[in-house]
């Protein structure tokens, strides 16, 4: 079954479409377009006319439009309508209408993503799935993943992000969810918010959509909570609570191994016992939120709970690797922890938490040596504070089991001089001059942190550390 006909995009957007026509995706990129899909001629840093022609070659089943491109055929299949972000979103909102998919709408500080996959892992094993790709969280994020859910599934899972006040609330209207839930408040975005009381007030503002009869999902560990309890009693929602001191779903307490994290729980009072297959308190606490969301969803938390060692954090979040040196010589590596997507200073304590608990690998009956390793990064949007925001890392107590840190950008040159002596790397303003040197600074058994937000461009250091060796499979060097 085709996910448009050509009557039914008519239908939602109130466009004009001489041809027929079915789609089976929803595209706004040529780049990954596949045959068949509907290309969306968005205008970004590019006005997406300049590509119709290019997608409809490509295969595409037709082309959403202002206008008819120069060069493009009467006879191609187009729908034209007046605004082609208002048509988007038009056919989102049909997709939700004709779907009985329970859904879920994750916002927060910090996780988002993460706990995104986390539910679209384990959820997909009980029911079929739709979530949204990578961080497909903004204005034109969320109606894209809408319009491409398929009318059969089962459970929808949409995250919701924000720079600026008054932009949740808008897309959880649009995703209409029947379970909303807010991972944590932490000062992020802080340039555009005056406090961490009004960022609190706009995560709370994703109770606007949810459908009556819902539930909240609610971190019990911030101190922001109140504003979000009551944000979801204005919108007379069920609220299940999670974290440390959460009574529905509470995290008891956990170890962090080298590249598992054991959890001890409880579960409306029953204790249970978790494994995620990944390093970090944060992960155990979202994990504590993604098992009370699919309760909520009406799925099977038990299964949940075993299925969550399944997930893994996305690229860019915490993913660990095993880069080696040298393929001859099987202890010749080091270990990548890449976390260079996001930062702020919640998610930079949790990484050099993860950081600090690294201990020595015993590869062939060879124990390496363990140096940990800390690339650190700009944070950004942090407000007028972010200098002494930066300089505070240096005081961060897991930095106490850390062996050097190294810093990059302007606002982290703060974190740097505070830094103890004997930890004290070097620094650059710049990744790109960082880079210069950067094979000197890593030895065999290292491991080694990249963290930063992602215009602090430390991507362009991960990259450059994968390339020193051979990424190995996941399965190729374990612990003896």
């Amino acid at each position: 079954m085709a996910l448009w006909s050509a009557a039914e995009a008519v239908r939602a957007t109130g466009g004009l479409s001489d041809v027929p026509w079915d789609a089976d995706g929803v595209s706004i990129d040529t780049r990954t377009l596949q045959p068949g899909d509907l290309f969306v001629a968005l205008t970004d840093i590019r006005d997406g006319h300049d590509f119709v022609a290019q997608a409809l070659e490509k295969g595409a089943a037709a082309a959403l439009v202002s206008r008819r491109p120069n060069g493009i055929s009467k006879n191609a299949p187009l729908l034209i309508v007046d605004d082609v972000l208002r048509a988007l979103e038009a056919l989102g909102k049909a997709a939700r209408a004709r779907s009985n998919a329970k859904i879920i709408a994750v916002t927060g500080s910090v996780g988002k993503t993460s706990t995104k996959e986390m539910l679209r892992i384990i959820l997909q094993y009980q029911g079929r799935t739709h979530a949204s790709v990578a961080s497909y969280n903004n204005h034109w994020g969320v109606p894209l993943t809408l319009a491409r859910m398929p009318i059969d599934t089962e459970f929808g899972i949409f995250e919701i992000g924000m720079n600026h006040p008054g932009e949740i609330a808008p897309l959880s209207q649009m995703v209409k969810p029947h379970v909303a839930m807010i991972t944590t408040i932490a000062p992020a975005h802080m340039e555009a918010f005056e406090s961490i009381d009004a960022i609190a007030h706009e995560k709370a503002s994703v109770m606007t959509g949810l459908c009556s009869g819902g539930a909240a999902i609610l971190p019990a560990d911030v101190k922001s909570i109140n504003i979000l309890v009551q944000a979801a009693l204005a919108h007379n929602a069920t609220i299940v609570g999670f974290g440390e001191k959460a009574e529905a779903f509470r995290l008891v307490a956990m170890e962090i191994h080298r590249d598992v994290t054991v959890i001890q729980a409880r579960i409306r009072g029953a204790p249970a016992a978790l494994r995620l297959n990944t390093a970090g308190r944060h992960f155990a606490v979202n994990a504590m939120g993604a098992l009370a969301a699919v309760e909520a969803m009406a799925g099977d938390p038990g299964r949940a709970s075993v299925d969550l060692f399944r997930w893994e954090p996305p690229a860019g979040r915490g993913r660990r690797e095993t880069i080696v040196i040298d393929a001859a010589l099987s202890n010749a590596s080091f270990e990548l922890i890449d976390d260079a997507y996001n930062a702020n200073p919640s998610s930079m304590a949790a990484a050099l938490e993860v950081l600090a608990a690294a201990t020595p690998r015993t590869l062939d009956g060879v124990t390496l040596n363990v140096r940990r390793v800390a690339i650190l990064g700009d944070m950004l949007e942090l407000g007028s504070n972010e200098i002494e925001i930066h300089s505070d890392i240096a005081i961060n107590p897991h930095l106490a089991m850390v062996d050097i840190v190294h810093c990059i950008g302007p606002r982290m040159k703060a974190c740097h001089a505070k830094l103890p002596v004997d930890i004290r790397g070097s620094w650059a303003n710049t990744a790109e001059v960082f880079a210069a040197d950067l094979a000197s600074l890593i030895a065999v058994g290292d491991v080694v942190l990249v963290k930063g937000s992602l215009g602090s461009k430390l991507s362009l250091i991960v990259d450059l550390l994968r390339k020193l060796g051979q990424r190995s499979s996941p399965d190729a060097y374990k612990e003896t």
